[in-house]
């Protein structure tokens, strides 16, 4: 009898080992495409910077030796930059994220080919070619949202190479973790990256693709830092001794960013869509040309500061003696966006929306005459309110702020700006800039299929 249950325990073990086997080598191909694919996308993210550097250190020295040039430049830059999307990939415009999001709600099945019209290997070169033109041309953009429409492409093409008979992955838990790995890798911010997917990007719920998320968050960002070393996107701002009173001033600013973000946002939208009757291409071309004119003129004749993402207007209020900015850098640090993206060349908006805010704050703190402690906090909190009234994501705002300045000790302000913000933005308009600008993508996808 107990020779006939121990061979009975031998073969359940033998069996329940052979199971055990097949769910690790399952869980291991499953897990195989995100690894790899946030490997790429933490690769991709340091060359794209290091090409954005290059492009924004162009154009401060063709400008100290001759800023006259750039009335030729800019609208060249402009136009190149514009042409190669309408010619190459015209998804690939703006961004990023509104595409980004649009694929996500287009992934079925029966929508293959229009992802592929808005995510792909075409649109990863043109996105990186036409942004680092246009912001060697003064074009005040940033290279994060087009970040995150690159790696959705990565994790995207990667799925699609998968064989037949790899266990079946989601193409959309794919496009959402390249997302949330495309934004950590570009600001260094790997919460920032996993709030993001969660709050803007997907309202599947967070168990489906939990795991696969964050890893691909982790390695993204572990491939970016072993090519950089440990940095933050901006540094570590003083701000021991911040004043209690200070809440006083972080109200208003965060009602005036919150309207200000969310109007640049609906000015945006709107010249699309006075745009839409130019259908001649040489009418598009005189567009865009006085577009970069017109920015040109601005950095020429009032100030370099409308050039470029405004990471040195970032830098320079938060960590040097320079706090106090002119009263007129917020105009320019909204009117070039505004110009810049309408455009329809790629280009980011989330680094010149901080930039807003952070020179917003400068402003507010040059008229209090506040100390380097609560200049810093204002500072701060003006980039998460600029922020949050343009993507309406107020905790994904809070956490990039947060960790691309390790600030966390004044997180409640932080939030509190966000919070606000985003309540007063709806004064504008109810939707986010991204909501908006997807539903365009979702239509334009559509009418590209019927065509």
């Amino acid at each position: 009898m107990m020779n006939i249950i121990d061979r009975v325990k031998k073969k359940l073990k033998v069996k329940f080992d052979l199971i055990g086997n097949e769910r690790l080598k399952k869980n291991l191909l499953h897990a195989l495409p995100f690894w790899f694919g946030a490997f790429i996308t933490g690769t991709v993210a340091v060359l794209y910077a290091k090409l954005f550097f290059w492009a924004e250190l162009g154009t401060h020295l063709i400008y100290e030796n001759a800023r006259w040039s750039f009335f030729v430049i800019t609208p060249v830059c402009f136009v190149f930059a514009w042409w190669l999307v309408i010619k190459y990939a015209p998804f690939s415009g703006g961004s990023g994220i509104p595409q980004v999001i649009a694929s996500i709600e287009l992934s079925g099945q029966k929508n293959i080919r229009k992802v592929n019209l808005l995510l792909g290997l075409r649109i990863i070169w043109i996105k990186i070619a036409s942004s680092v033109v246009m912001v060697f041309g003064g074009g005040v953009i940033g290279r994060e949202g087009p970040m995150i429409q690159i790696s959705a492409s990565i994790f995207k093409k990667i799925n699609d190479l998968l064989p037949a008979w790899y266990p079946k992955i989601s193409k959309q838990n794919m496009i959402v973790t390249g997302a949330a790995a495309g934004l950590a890798s570009a600001f260094n911010t790997p919460l920032g990256g996993i709030v993001f997917a969660i709050e803007e990007l997907t309202k599947t719920h967070f168990n489906l693709f939990k795991s696969a998320l964050l890893t691909g968050v982790i390695i993204a960002g572990l491939t970016a830092l072993n090519f950089l070393g440990p940095y933050l996107y901006l540094g570590y701002p003083r701000l021991n001794g911040v004043t209690n009173w200070i809440i006083f001033t972080i109200i208003p600013l965060a009602i005036v960013t919150g309207i200000t973000g969310s109007g640049m946002g609906a000015i945006i939208l709107y010249i699309f869509k006075k745009k839409s009757v130019l259908k001649k291409n040489y009418q598009k071309i005189i567009y865009v040309i006085l577009c970069g004119l017109i920015i040109a003129s601005l950095a020429i004749f009032v100030d370099i500061k409308t050039f470029g993402s405004g990471k040195d207007i970032m830098v320079t209020t938060l960590f040097t003696d320079q706090k106090q900015l002119e009263w007129y850098v917020p105009i320019l640090r909204i009117i070039g966006p505004i110009i810049s993206f309408s455009t329809g060349a790629a280009g980011g908006i989330f680094a010149p929306s901080l930039s807003a805010g952070a020179s917003i704050g400068a402003v507010f703190s040059g008229w209090l005459q506040l100390s380097n402690p609560d200049t810093n906090l204002i500072i701060l909190c003006g980039m998460t309110g600029f922020l949050t009234s343009i993507t309406r994501s107020p905790f994904t705002s809070s956490i990039i702020v947060l960790e691309m300045t390790d600030t966390h000790s004044v997180i409640f302000y932080i939030m509190l700006s966000a919070l606000l913000s985003n309540l007063f933005a709806t004064w504008v308009s109810r939707k986010s800039f991204y909501d908006l600008l997807k539903n365009k993508y979702v239509e334009d996808a559509n009418a590209s299929k019927t065509k």
